[in-house]
């Protein structure tokens, strides 16, 4: 499912802390390192020990893999740093994350650099370096990235004559037309709480020009462009959708039933589409039968395009290995080129439907990576490779996805907000109000904007 990490609390004590942490880190031990990962899964966290101990065995370095839980990591860090023991690396870290350790001066940006210049600048998704530096400052070392896509029924739309909803206008037609009794024309999340709110949005938000701040710093969510999108959404979510409160699991669920002809979900759904999943079935009639229908059926739009917007474009996320200040650097930075070489192959294997090589290739191959994600087997009950069950055209567009990403506040220098508002929410509370009906477009903006306007005050 899309991962989204919730840093709002301890940034004013990381800034305080930034200082004492640098130089902590260091054990004095070159030979161990401490590597923390948010990727907490039982087996995903035994898939990694694997990986850990064939580097280990090539290179005497010890590794300590400690599991920090995403909605504890701040609260870890900040303890870490005060205590002058900040870990070697970390991985599985989002894009807002890496922007708030650098805001705190918590990054050692040289060592991130000199990984990135070993390994090959031009062999990495040059989107994905660009969303991991702070200019010409390489934050941290992209490893894999994961995509939002407009999902569609392609058998619904290829029987009514429909385009694919690449643009407004086309998802806006698309919803009226196949609204029926039975199908809903789009599921969309509408959950105050939930993050998944703000990623679906944001993608919606991003396809019509709306930013979260401007080149400034400003926040700008009352831009016409973002009232544009407000009143876009809301127009999807209560004339064409479901009723109630719409969640991450309730939006899967629902096209999984064949309740709904276009959601928004990030590409980890791919291998539960494919009915490889046994807690996460598809249970559409059609798929009793055939488990692989809805992905045989299913139409996949990465970049949207809306009235306001200059040029289509497209949430996704860049997941990084970043070495903090005080880190034994060289066993670190050893270490980070193993997991983007050596074990690269391995890691992207964990789940390749959600990791999409960010290093795309080597000096003598510049696709190798990506040529090899194209076979890895998906899925946890059952596996088999994506292409087993979509076709080239599909993954075509897996693959190119990345040239439009976009993110609010990110290029901007603007992380450390990014990661306050995905804890207090403030986005998806104004898109659950406009569902609701207790507010207008107009207004849901300008709420929204005068609360992360609240938040920017009092960041420090």
């Amino acid at each position: 499912m899309p991962r989204t990490r919730r840093l709002t609390t301890g940034l004013a004590a990381l800034a305080m802390l930034a200082l004492a942490a640098c130089g902590g880190g260091d054990s004095g031990d070159d030979n161990s390192i401490t590597v923390w990962t948010t990727d907490t899964l039982p087996d995903r966290v035994a898939a990694t020990e694997a990986i850990i101990k064939k580097f280990t065995a090539e290179t005497g370095i010890e590794v300590d893999l400690v599991g920090v839980a995403e909605d504890q990591f701040t609260q870890t860090l900040t303890s870490a740093a005060a205590a002058g023991d900040l870990p070697d690396v970390i991985g599985s870290l989002s894009l807002a994350s890496v922007r708030t350790l650098a805001a705190n001066d918590l990054l050692d940006t040289e060592s991130a650099a000199a990984v990135v210049e070993s390994l090959g600048e031009d062999t990495f998704s040059q989107e994905a370096l660009a969303l991991t530096s702070d200019g010409d400052t390489q934050l941290s070392v992209p490893s894999e990235i994961w995509s939002q896509l407009l999902i569609y029924r392609k058998d619904l739309f290829e029987q009514a004559g429909l385009a694919p909803p690449e643009t407004y206008d086309d998802i806006a037609a698309a919803a009226q037309e196949l609204n029926t009794g039975d199908v809903a024309g789009f599921v969309g999340p509408t959950a105050p709480g939930d993050s998944f709110t703000q990623q679906t949005f944001e993608h919606i938000a991003l396809a019509n020009g709306c930013e979260l701040v401007d080149d400034s710093g400003e926040v700008v969510l009352d831009s016409s462009e973002c009232v544009g999108a407000f009143d876009f959404y809301g127009n999807l979510v209560t004339d064409y959708s479901i009723p109630g409160a719409q969640d991450v699991d309730t939006v899967r669920a629902q096209y999984f039933a064949g309740k709904a002809a276009m959601i928004v979900w990030s590409t980890f759904i791919l291998d539960e589409m494919a009915g490889l999943r046994d807690d996460a079935l598809p249970s559409c009639p059609e798929c009793r039968k055939d488990p692989a229908f809805l992905a045989e059926n299913s139409g996949f739009v990465t970049a949207l395009q809306g009235p306001d917007g200059a040029e289509p474009a497209q949430f996704g996320e860049v997941v990084s290995w970043a070495i903090p200040t005080g880190s034994s650097s060289d066993s670190a930075q050893q270490f980070v080129e193993y997991l983007m070489a050596d074990g690269y192959v391995d890691w992207i294997a964990i789940a390749p439907e959600g990791k999409f090589p960010a290093r795309e290739g080597t000096q003598d191959n510049a696709q190798e990576y990506v040529e090899k994600w194209d076979t890895l087997p998906v899925g946890v009950d059952t596996k088999a490779p994506l292409s087993d069950f979509y076709p080239p055209e599909v993954l075509e567009v897996l693959r190119t996805g990345p040239e439009a990403f976009d993110r609010w506040g990110i290029v901007q220098g603007q992380g450390d907000l990014v990661g306050a508002i995905l804890g207090e929410l403030p986005v998806p509370k104004a898109v659950a109000e406009l569902a609701s009906g207790e507010v207008d477009a107009q207004t849901a903006a300008e709420d929204a904007a005068e609360s992360v306007r609240s938040i920017q005050e009092s960041l420090p």
